[in-house]
């Protein structure tokens, strides 16, 4: 089992900046892939960015690509996403999740978080 607490939402304004964690519990190799979601209101869950936790090779989303960063700190087994340049289009829940092979999609992910909020203003 994997368990996985998001922090780091809140609200923010247009062009601003937020940092979510992901801490990891129970980490094995069943959570060899680390990847944000989004569920904005109304919407599909979608793909935001993945990272290996062996190698940091990352991947992102083109809707965030150049304002977000996903990066690890593998003693502290936690994932991080940077979010600059906010948009209100943004405006989400956010999930981490656990996959055993490199995914972009919801369904090859096995363990999530809580979620937490992230609220753009405009």
């Amino acid at each position: 089992q994997v368990q996985l607490v998001e922090s780091g939402g809140g609200l923010v304004q247009t062009g601003g900046s937020l940092r979510l964690s992901c801490a990891a519990a129970g980490r094995t190799f069943s959570s060899t892939v680390m990847g944000w979601f989004r569920q904005p209101p109304g919407k599909e869950r979608e793909f935001v960015a993945a990272i290996r936790w062996s190698s940091g090779i990352t991947v992102y989303a083109d809707s965030v690509r150049g304002r977000f960063t996903i990066s690890r700190d593998n003693a502290k087994n936690t994932v991080y996403l940077q979010m600059n340049s906010l948009k209100p289009e943004d405006t989400a829940v956010y999930y981490c999740a656990a996959a055993s092979t490199w995914a972009t999609l919801p369904e090859e992910y096995v363990y999530w978080g809580q979620g937490t909020q992230v609220t753009v203003s405009s």
